[in-house]
């Protein structure tokens, strides 16, 4: 009688065991993917979306310093366009519940590399910790002649740095 208990139990851990498997393996299986939209940022220009999630990515498509009231380049040159480029980003970033501390990595393009310092300066202010990977590269022209665009992928959820 003792091994036939036992025998119960065992076979019921592993019917547990594969249904617990099954599950994972069906949610992995699935993903999700969200379109993140707000209106406190430019619309899109073109057949792309301000940013996608999938599951717990998140991507930013490119900002370039557009007023989003306007869809006009702010003046004053890349500072001021860095400014609104991450202004923009901040916007979306919210939208999928982010702030800059999510972002693990963002590419800067730049019309002229010389502006390389003082778009550092104006990135120094949104991102303050916890930078994130990065990369730059000079542009041979950006999209309506903007002099700076960022894009970003950041991480949905609570993050917890450790280093």
């Amino acid at each position: 009688m003792g091994s036939v208990k036992l025998s119960v139990t065992v076979i019921s851990i592993f019917c547990l065991f594969i249904f617990l498997l099954s599950c994972i393996i069906s949610m992995s299986a699935s993903l999700r993917r969200v379109i993140i939209s707000t209106k406190k940022a430019p619309d899109a220009i073109g057949p792309y979306n301000q940013a996608v999630q999938v599951n717990s990515t998140l991507y930013i498509s490119g900002q370039i310093g557009f007023n989003p009231s306007t869809m006009e380049i702010v003046s004053g040159g890349v500072v001021a366009e860095a400014q609104q480029a991450l202004t923009n980003m901040g916007h979306i970033l919210n939208a999928a519940n982010c702030n800059f501390n999510n972002v693990v990595k963002t590419t800067v393009l730049l019309a002229d590399m010389n502006d390389f310092a003082a778009v550092n300066d104006v990135y120094t202010k949104f991102f303050t910790a916890n930078y994130p990977a990065r990369a730059a590269y000079q542009a041979a022209a950006l999209p309506r002649g903007a002099r700076i665009e960022i894009e970003a992928v950041a991480v949905v959820g609570d993050i917890q740095t450790v280093e």
